[in-house]
Formats: structure tokens, sequence, C-alpha cells
């Protein structure tokens, strides 16, 4: 028996509330979390009779995914099942955030869920039907889009003029530069002022903590030397430990700005730093990998074998670009 469900934002959160219906086909609850099925999407299936399936070991096509549950810290994950209609429940506290923050709306997205957020309404049919009823009872007036059918119908077959062709042409380019300055504002904003903001604090933090010389004493030697780095890089590619370092990529931001202090006091050599850069660098990106993989389209079977493919490749690819970094940083101090 499905339920149809009400999941609200939590403390700090953004969006909702989010109603959820389960049918037939579309009662799967995604969870692509750094691994397991979290509780959180488990309450969600529980709740609504539907399952709950690990991203990270499989995945389905997009219109059986009821809900996707993710951890995202305001990165892309967060952006992309609701960029594809599908109802996203973010267990951090992040609003309209990324590259896709435009597909981010209160009606498809809810953060900083928990479990007591998330509360069952009624049995489906009892609750669907006087949705369908209503649906079913609403036909007044035309609508924009039959206006819009009927107007282009009638000047079907119409040649444009050459200055009507032109006026097109150029507010069409000028519209696509018009909204590209405005993404670009609206990323300057959202994303990247608040890192610098981040970064600047973590520095003050460091500074006048004292927490700088117990990097040093211990973070330095390893980062000081070619192994201690191979060694950092492995440590952070291994496949259990890359998708949970790797959400928002915070701990890859907080490492580096650490580092870059012991540079810039000269307690690591700065011919170590570009080496270093991808050695703190190996989990970027790996809770990425399946979400990754499904926007590429790949069949459920591709994403299964791909996403332990992928990881075990960094605990390679990693070290080896450690060893590249370092070739190339040879002469440039």
């Amino acid at each position: 028996m499905y339920n149809t469900i009400k999941i609200t934002a939590g403390d700090g959160g953004w969006g909702g509330p989010l109603t959820v219906t389960p049918t037939e086909k579309c009662h799967t609850v995604l969870s692509v979390t750094g691994g397991g099925i979290h509780p959180v999407a488990q309450a969600i299936a529980d709740m609504s009779g539907g399952v709950a399936v690990d991203g990270w070991k499989t995945t389905l096509p997009d219109d059986e995914i009821m809900v996707a549950v993710v951890d995202c810290g305001g990165t892309a994950r967060c952006g992309v099942y609701p960029k594809k209609g599908i109802f996203t429940v973010n267990l951090m506290p992040v609003g309209q955030s990324g590259p896709l923050a435009q597909f981010i709306t209160p009606e498809i997205y809810v953060s900083a869920v928990k479990e007591k957020d998330i509360e069952v309404l009624g049995e489906a049919a009892e609750v669907a039907a006087p949705a369908a009823a209503a649906a079913v009872a609403d036909k007044g007036p035309k609508t924009k889009e039959e206006a819009k059918a009927e107007i282009a119908a009638a000047n079907e077959g119409k040649k444009q003029g050459f200055v009507v062709r032109l006026g097109k042409g150029v507010g069409a380019v000028v519209s696509k530069f018009f909204q590209a300055g405005r993404d670009t504002i609206d990323m300057v904003i959202k994303n990247i002022l608040p890192f610098m903001a981040f970064t600047s604090t973590i520095l003050g933090i460091i500074s006048a903590s004292g927490l700088g010389n117990v990097i040093a004493n211990t973070i330095a030697p390893l980062a000081g030397s070619l192994p201690g780095m191979l060694v950092i890089c492995f440590i952070c590619s291994l496949p259990f430990l890359s998708p949970i370092l790797g959400p928002g990529a915070v701990i890859a931001q907080i490492v580096g700005t650490l580092l870059g202090a012991q540079f810039a006091v000269g307690a690591i050599p700065a011919q170590y730093a570009l080496p270093a850069l991808f050695a703190i660098d190996g989990q970027v990106g790996g809770d990425f990998v399946p979400v990754g993989l499904s926007l590429g389209e790949a069949e459920p079977e591709t994403i299964e074998y791909g996403v332990p493919a992928v990881l075990f490749s960094r605990m390679v690819t990693g070290p080896v670009a450690v060893l590249i970094a370092f070739a190339f940083s040879i002469g440039m101090y």
C-alpha cells in the first residue's frame, strides 16, 4: 500500500514542503549520499511504501525515481535531479546554489531534512482522487499555450521581411549576452564571494589560534616530500573515503587553505606547490561519480560497474598525477 507523504525543510533549510505520492512505476527513493542508504531515504521509503536503493551500487531510469536524497554542500549535485524534474531532498541546509541553481525551486527541492520532517498524509488513492477531480473540473477558457498555437497557425506561411528577421536575430544575440551577464553576476554573488569569505575566515582562525604551528608540525613533513604527498593522495583516493570526503570539495578547500599558509611562511618548499595541489585533490568529485554517469545517460548496469571502477582507478591516477605535477614543477622555482 502506498501513502502520500509530506517532506518539510528542517532547521535552516530551504524549499518545500514537498507532497510526494508513489505510483506502481515511480516508487523508488534513490540515496546518493556517499555510499549506503541514508536513514532519511529509508524513512521516506518506509512511510510512503516505496523502495530505497543505494545510488552508488545501482540506478534507475529517471521516470522510476520518486525522490532523490543527496548530501550536497552547494555544488552541482543539488541541482542535477531538480533539472531532471525529480523531487530532491538535500540533507544539507543549502538553498539555490551552484551552477544549476535556476532549476532549484521550492516546488521540487527541500533541504536540511531529518527523519522528523517527514509525515504521512494518507493513502495515495485518497489524496490523489481530489487532485484528479480538480484537474478534470478545471476546464476554463483557453490557456496561453492554446492561444499561442492559434496565433502561430494563423501566421503560418507568411513570409517575414528582412528587417523583421534582422531584428529578431540581433535581439536573440543581445538577450543571450544579457542572460550570460546575469548568470555570471549571480554565480559570483552566490558561489565565489561566499567561498572567498570562507577562505578568509579559515586563515583568520589559523593565524589567531596558533593552529598553523600544529599543522606545520604534522602536515608539513608529509607535504614537504614527494613520498609524503603520494601517501596523502593514496589515502584520499581510497574508495571508501573519497565519497565521504568529496561533497562540496570542503575538505580539499580547508586543507588547501592550510597548506597555502604553510607555503606562504616557507614551512614547505615552493617547488612542492603544484604536486601538493594534486595530492589533496585526489578525492574531489568522488561523490559525483554516479550522478555524472547518470547525466551521461549511462545504462543502470554501466553505472553499477562504472562507479567502483572509477573510484578504484583514482587510487592509480591520483598518485600518477602527483608524479607528473612534480616532474613539471622541476625548474619552476
